[in-house]
């Protein structure tokens, strides 16, 4: 749980999964973005919070590159450490929605992403990414969805925890936990 968040009751769901190389660390986040296309195709209009926490090199920006790519996304993924957030417009059963990948690590000022408009994107079909959002310091909405990454001794070796604060998450993270690895 990151510092912007109340504290939350237990998690309605989560997975914990150790990933020895980058390609479980992909194939992770590909069952996650199959299961997000699945709960989508049942609540087109929906829309979903997720934080993805870490220390610096823990692998954020490598699993949101994989999780968007899952998508369907075949240009670049590009780290929004710069612009702060990066939109990516996506297709699932013949529905259009919008991925917001937000990198808030060089943020100085908590409301600095409401100040450029970015509030508005909570509120859009598909799903908003935050990595770094202890630095928003209590101004974003409620996660449904936290992932964890904790590094390993290894460069590529990491410890990957999802767990779901809302019924919606739940829902999400459930069918991850169905699909055959």
């Amino acid at each position: 749980m990151t510092g912007n968040q109340m504290p939350q009751a237990s998690p309605k769901a989560s997975l914990k999964q150790y990933c020895r190389q980058e390609a479980e660390t992909a194939s992770l986040a590909q069952h996650l973005a199959a299961s997000i296309q699945k709960w989508l195709g049942q609540s087109p209009a929906a829309h979903l919070n997720i934080s993805l926490e870490g220390d610096l090199g823990a692998g954020k920006t490598t699993f949101a590159r994989h999780l968007i790519q899952g998508l369907g996304y075949a240009g670049k993924v590009k780290s929004p450490t710069y612009t702060l957030c990066e939109p990516y417009e996506l297709q699932s059963h013949q529905q259009t929605f919008t991925a917001h990948h937000f990198d808030l690590y060089r943020m100085r000022d908590p409301l600095e992403w409401q100040e450029a408009g970015f509030a508005e994107y909570f509120d859009v079909p598909g799903f908003c990414l935050i990595e770094w959002p202890e630095k928003a310091e209590g101004t974003l909405p409620a996660f449904d969805i936290q992932i964890e990454l904790t590094a390993g001794e290894d460069e590529n070796e990491r410890v990957i925890h999802i767990s779901a604060f809302s019924e919606q998450g739940k829902k999400v993270v459930d069918i991850i936990q169905v699909a055959p690895n």
